[in-house]
């Protein structure tokens, strides 16, 4: 199996107006972010319309970035997304959103 390249396909303009997105909706809503063993976890209050924003951040990563997999999963009450990857792909998760918590 050949490995994925580790690289998002956004263009510049497409890649600020995503981390823009990103910013607002965690500035608004969001809790913590979480290196885990696999990747990174970012935790969200289930606040009205965050869900539906998160749906939507997580359907371009998973198009720009699809060396990673990000989900959206319920726990305890709260909204996480939750992103996965292997090899360079999990040091790569762990350097995106430190500006964020």
């Amino acid at each position: 199996m050949t490995p994925k390249a580790i690289a998002c396909t956004l263009t510049k303009k497409d890649l600020a107006g995503q981390a823009r997105r990103w910013r607002a909706v965690f500035a608004g809503a969001g809790v913590g972010r979480e290196a885990v063993a696999e990747g990174l976890s970012l935790h969200f209050r289930d606040d009205a319309g965050v869900e539906e924003e998160l749906q939507r951040l997580v359907a371009v990563e998973n198009e720009c970035c699809s060396w990673a997999d990000w989900r959206i999963a319920r726990e305890q009450g709260m909204l996480a997304v939750v992103v996965r990857s292997d090899g360079e792909g999990v040091a790569a998760l762990h350097g995106m959103f430190v500006d964020l918590g």
